[in-house]
């Protein structure tokens, strides 16, 4: 089975429950989500009945648990030490978070690494290792793992190239809990060349084994390789493409991996998610796929 699916929303009266809903009428068989708002620490009270039925329908559907994806929040900064009370609150709020992923019975965390804002790449990644170790020490009965996501290298981010993110894994003290999301977007706007996927997955195994990839976030990019700008496109309609997208989408060597679109919203306004699976399933380009949306004003 493809696992292909979306970010969806999660709100405190539907619960996990609206995400899965959200996903059936997306025809998806994966999703991601945030267990609150991205930019705040506000977080409601995990509803256990609604999260009962949520399983219930999962696997009504044959989807798994195992493949569904949580992504941290935004404000979640580990990089940045120049405020000891500021680094304190993001491992204090990762660890919340991973705790809250583990009440879902969900296994993965989509993390940030950072951005180091100043202080240089080698002071961030030491950062990163040093909070990360502190939270799975803290967490250290917990079975969740978090994944570093690639980044576009905006800003002073980290996490913009391979070695970069092989010297956090190396210093992590815990190597079964963690792991990497591939963004496509984000490879694109970093430098790589992923039009040759299969050498960029080569380039990946050089420094780390493939099952180490638990998520691959598929989205087009606005921008040309190396721009470090980080504006993602909706699916086939970007400097990627189409072709690029599909190949990576089923690609053998990640076939039991989930693939999440976080394109964007037609006029801020309409979901492209399921016409962009739909395509995705039938595997050819309709360059007027949201020729409607558009039109709408």
């Amino acid at each position: 089975m493809l696992k292909i699916g979306s970010h969806v929303n999660y709100t405190s009266q539907e619960g996990l429950l609206g995400c899965v809903k959200e996903t059936l009428e997306n025809q998806g068989t994966t999703f991601m989500f945030y267990t609150g708002a991205p930019q705040n620490t506000k977080r409601s009270a995990i509803d256990l009945e609604k999260l009962e039925a949520a399983k219930k329908l999962l696997e009504a559907n044959d989807m798994k648990l195992s493949d569904i994806i949580v992504h941290a929040p935004y404000i979640i900064n580990l990089a940045n030490r120049k405020e000891e009370d500021k680094w304190q609150f993001s491992i204090s709020f990762l660890e919340e978070e991973v705790r809250r992923v583990n009440t879902f019975g969900l296994s993965y965390l989509v993390l940030h690494p950072g951005s180091h804002v100043g202080e240089g790449s080698l002071v961030g990644i030491k950062n990163i290792i040093d909070a990360l170790n502190l939270v799975f020490e803290r967490t250290k009965d917990i079975p969740v793992m978090i994944l570093l996501e690639t980044m576009a290298g905006k800003g002073t981010e980290i996490g913009k190239t391979l070695e970069e993110l092989e010297e956090i894994i190396k210093g992590v003290k815990d190597q079964q809990r963690i792991g990497i999301c591939l963004d496509t977007c984000h490879l694109n706007d970093a430098g790589y060349d992923i039009k040759d996927f299969d050498s960029f997955l080569e380039q990946f195994e050089q420094k780390f084994p493939l099952s180490l990839i638990h998520c691959v976030h598929i989205n087009d990019s606005k921008n040309e390789k190396g721009s470090h700008k980080d504006r993602h496109e909706n699916f086939g309609f970007g400097t990627i493409g189409f072709d690029t997208l599909i190949h990576i989408v089923y690609h053998k060597k990640l076939e039991q991996v989930p693939k999440i679109l976080e394109t964007p919203y037609i006029n801020h306004t309409y979901s492209p998610y399921k016409k962009e699976i739909q395509m995705i399933r039938e595997q050819v380009f309709d360059k007027n796929l949201f020729q409607e949306e558009k039109a709408t004003i």
